[in-house]
């Protein structure tokens, strides 16, 4: 019996041993093993990272459903903001907005690489330089601002102002790069310190050319961009045949999960999502109501014990009361605050109520078509793709084809750099017999006007008379226009018609949330309003936000939590 219970034990023990063994290498080999062909397919897929990393200064935000629009009494009853049902993918933004010492990054590295001594980049610093003269008012004396806001180490940690909403987006495309270039030379995969000590403005670094063109990035100097990590890709040997087969995926690549998504604006939905943060609202599968502002409550003033009766926010209390009583301060700040002064929203994002307005990416317009789109809702896009050269080739900007926009108001702006890919709109190639989207300018779609219906351009006489189409246009703003003469003087042609019906036109975009020169009641994260996006204020500013690749969020939740 002893003996039977022996041999039984030892069966059992080889048995475990035999499923182990194959389990083990099942799963070592599948690694390496195509689950599509059986192929053992070498390409260090296990080294990818999998999982997104936040991107520097980013929390992020586990998207969701949400109510957009207004949902508390709307005073001025101008149905700008009705309520919709909407859906938000889950998406990272800038835990606080972005500081004049952020800003100030940008310009020292425009000014290094990009000289403005040097004939063909003098306008580029310039032109990303944030509007001081914001400041200046007619009856009161601000020049401490003018002169210190920007740059003294004081306003530091101070969200930076004066800035317009292309030059915000230029911001944002250059952390895409830094941030990029440096998680390259982390990995490896580019020379340690090329970002400071080898860069010019004709050798430098641009995430898109990296990936579709690595031997373009810093000139296609071998020595800053390394084949494999560290350059440590052995030189191939040549075969039987005697040809060199040359290695192939010895750059990074999108597969290889190191580069982030690029840093832009949020969209207004986005911003609204994050801003009103309902999550912390919510009662198994519902809110259980909507906040009036970022936190709880429908009141400006804390209810905590510790900081009972603090300012939650810094914004205008009354005529001409932008802090309290000198000693018993209501919100300890006159004009905008150092970040992080105040407690955070339940996402974990600083100020989105009070200090500075923020831009978003979306055009301006007066109604939201709730039918048009409930899923990441955004009006905007202009859909690129990279211009190919003769040679077949995708072409590269250099410092003689960079273009440059000279704004309404008369400021050049610098609109790609050497290094960069050009690009050109979208064609028939990309649109033909397509449903989802039919043209690269979509700004206009069903926004209201003649354009946009079903009948247009069908045997409509009028359509084709360009002068007709302009008289459709549901947007009759001014258009004002810069030029210049024959001796290369600007010409200012500011737009005097008393036939227009609107300041709202394709440029003219959303920024949200209540500033420091604001009432209470701009501080509800439904509020919208619009600016031309060329022009700047003392009292708009922004924050980047990064796109979620990959699973809503890390963990399973259950229905309870």
């Amino acid at each position: 019996m002893k003996a039977k219970r022996i041999i039984g034990i030892q069966l059992l023990l080889t048995i475990t041993l035999v499923v182990g063994s194959s389990s083990c290498s099942k799963k070592s080999s599948s690694s390496n093993t195509s689950r599509a062909t059986g192929w053992n397919m070498d390409s260090k897929k296990g080294s990818a990272n999998k999982k997104q990393q936040a991107g520097p200064g980013l929390i992020f935000v586990e998207g969701g459903t949400f109510t957009m629009g207004k949902v508390q009494d709307d005073v001025m009853h101008d149905w700008n903001n009705t309520p919709t049902q909407q859906h938000v993918q889950s998406f990272y933004m800038d835990e606080t907005e972005v500081t004049n010492s952020m800003y100030l990054d940008y310009l020292d590295w425009l000014k290094s690489v990009y000289p403005p001594t040097e004939e063909n980049y003098k306008n580029i610093y310039e032109g990303a330089s944030p509007d001081t003269l914001v400041w200046r008012n007619r009856l009161g004396y601000n020049e401490t601002m003018t002169n210190n806001y920007l740059r003294h180490p004081s306003y530091a940690e101070y969200p930076v102002v004066g800035v317009n909403w292309i030059q915000a987006v230029e911001f944002s495309n250059w952390r895409t790069q830094r941030v990029n270039e440096a998680l390259l030379e982390k990995n490896g995969y580019l020379k340690k310190n090329a970002k400071t000590q080898d860069v010019t403005a004709e050798s430098n670094f641009d995430t898109e050319t990296y990936l579709n063109s690595p031997t373009s990035t810093y000139g296609g100097d071998e020595s800053i961009v390394l084949k494999g990590r560290n350059g440590s890709r052995k030189t191939p040997k040549a075969g039987k045949n005697g040809v060199v087969n040359e290695p192939k995926n010895v750059y990074a690549q999108r597969s290889s999960g190191i580069l982030l998504p690029e840093y832009r604006l949020p969209t207004e939905a986005e911003w609204e999502y994050a801003a009103a943060a309902d999550v912390g609202e919510r009662e198994y599968n519902i809110y259980k109501g909507q906040k009036k502002y970022p936190w709880s409550g429908s009141y400006t003033r804390s209810g905590k014990r510790q900081t009972k009766g603090d300012q939650l926010a810094n914004f205008k209390q009354g005529n001409g009361d932008y802090g309290g009583i000198a000693g018993w301060s209501d919100d300890g700040a006159d004009i905008t605050n150092e970040v992080k002064k105040y407690p955070a929203n339940d996402f974990g994002l600083y100020d989105m109520a009070g200090n500075v307005a923020e831009w978003v990416q979306d055009v301006y317009r007066p109604i939201i078509d709730n039918e048009a789109n409930d899923f990441n809702y955004f009006r905007g896009n202009l859909y690129t793709k990279n211009k190919i050269g003769a040679d077949g080739k995708i072409e590269i900007v250099t410092k003689d084809n960079m273009k440059f926009d000279t704004l309404s108001n008369g400021r050049i702006i610098a609109r790609n750099f050497p290094g960069q890919i050009a690009q050109v709109p979208i064609d028939e190639q990309e649109t033909y017999l397509r449903q989802n989207f039919d043209k690269s300018d979509n700004i206009n779609y069903r926004d209201g006007d003649k354009q946009s219906t079903r009948y247009y351009k069908l045997g409509d006489e009028e359509s084709s008379d360009n002068k007709s189409k302009s008289d459709m246009l549901m947007y009759n703003s001014p258009k004002h226009n810069v030029t210049t003469d024959s001796l290369g003087n600007m010409v200012r042609k500011y737009d005097k018609s008393n036939k227009r019906t609107t300041l709202i036109d394709n440029q003219s975009r959303v920024y949200k949330g209540g500033s420091w020169r604001d009432r209470a009641y701009w501080l509800d994260p439904a509020q919208r309003r619009y600016f031309p996006q060329d022009m700047a204020t003392d009292y708009i500013g922004f924050r980047c936000a990064m796109s979620r690749v990959g699973p809503k969020a890390d963990k399973k939740r259950s229905p309870r939590n």
